[in-house]
């Protein structure tokens, strides 16, 4: 060919391997370019579409953890403001002296356990304040046990997280007789039915579900903490802000002081609530615990699947809910412990340590009630 083929000995200025190869250069550029754009459109494309997926997924994603959690995502930093404390009187405290030296105030992972005399409530109640939450009681009231709600509501309504938005969930198989009681501004009054098992044993087993299933469809839209209550119990004086945290126990009254080859843990391995003989801190009763929405949802949701792992299996922890309730507890530490002045029962009398009673059980035939 001609064309390939120089008369003259210099090279041309431009030849037309030159254009070919400028040819195939814009052409790769062209190419690259598209894949960087068909690379750009599958990016976009793909992360549409994981924010449709999360959309999807479960409402307790969405838990609202506090006031400032929610409205992170659109904050104007500048514009943050610092809420301060009231002009407050108290006494000084003391940084050499501990409030009481008659009984254990704090545990060996820096959980405080809240006995009267070792808080300022004024301090913390305003510090509550400024966060804006709502509280959530839950109370199961079956079968006979429907009898102790008109006491029940109307002690909580006298000292239950006075001043405080409240939102009263009873769980009961027996809605018309839940008591119509004059409620307080900003305090709501939620009915849930519930099924009324043959056995005591399952209708206690069955509320670590019944919360579960609850606070993923209701709870987490209204309230920021659960406290979670026996129905045969009244409360006796105050019951405040200064038992909420991520998760709060109470101990057991007949347990708070003896030894942990004595507590009444579930003992035989088979049973998904056992606790071998060399673990364990207290024994925590399942009458009255607290925690944020989801805390609380973490811990039912353990509980209960190994509530159903003992049932397909045959068995049942020695004592049922709170069996799994301690087991979790022994390795999913409480944020906050409460003494047995928030769950005592008169007819183990008085405790000189006890100076308050806060939360007492009401008197009464257990096997007439349970049967």
């Amino acid at each position: 060919m001609v064309l390939v083929k120089t008369v003259s000995k210099e090279k041309p200025p431009f030849t037309v391997s030159d254009k070919v190869n400028q040819d195939v250069s814009v052409k790769m550029k062209n190419f690259r370019k598209c894949c960087g754009f068909l690379t750009i459109s599958v990016l976009v494309v793909f992360m549409v579409s994981m924010v449709h997926i999360w959309g999807q997924q479960e409402p307790i994603d969405d838990f609202k953890e506090n006031s400032l959690a929610v409205s992170q995502r659109c904050i104007d930093w500048d514009k943050l403001q610092t809420a301060s404390l009231p002009n407050l009187k108290y006494a000084k405290p003391s940084a050499l002296q501990l409030p009481r030296t008659d009984v254990n105030i704090l545990t060996p992972w820096l959980a405080p356990i809240i006995w009267e005399g070792t808080y300022n409530y004024d301090i913390i109640n305003e510090q509550f304040k400024q966060g804006n939450y709502s509280i959530g009681l839950v109370v199961f009231a079956v079968k006979k046990y429907v009898q102790f709600l008109p006491e029940f509501l109307r002690t909580a309504e006298l000292y239950f997280m006075v001043g405080h938005k409240v939102h009263y969930y009873v769980f009961t198989d027996q809605p018309e007789a839940v008591p119509n009681i004059t409620l307080k501004t900003n305090r709501f009054l939620h009915v849930v039915e519930s099924e009324p098992y043959k056995r005591w044993q399952d209708v206690s087993m069955q509320r670590m579900e019944s919360i579960h299933q609850h606070i993923s469809n209701q709870f987490y839209k209204e309230v920021d903490y659960l406290v979670c209550a026996d129905s045969d119990m009244k409360f006796n004086d105050y019951v405040g802000v200064e038992i909420l945290d991520e998760l709060v126990a109470t101990l057991h009254p007949a347990y708070y002081g003896t030894e942990r080859n004595h507590f009444p843990y579930e003992r035989r391995g088979v049973s998904e609530a056992y606790i071998p003989a060399d673990e364990g801190d207290f024994y925590y009763m399942a009458a009255f615990y607290a925690g944020t929405v989801k805390g609380i949802y973490k811990m039912t949701q353990v509980c209960y699947d190994g509530i159903q792992k003992d049932r397909k299996k045959g068995v049942e922890a020695v004592w049922q809910e709170e069996s799994h309730f301690n087991k979790y507890l022994v390795y999913h530490k409480p944020t906050k412990v409460l003494s047995p002045e928030y769950i005592w029962d008169n007819d183990m009398g008085n405790r000189e340590i006890l100076k308050n009673k806060r939360f007492i059980a009401v008197p009464k035939d257990h096997d007439e009630i349970r049967n």
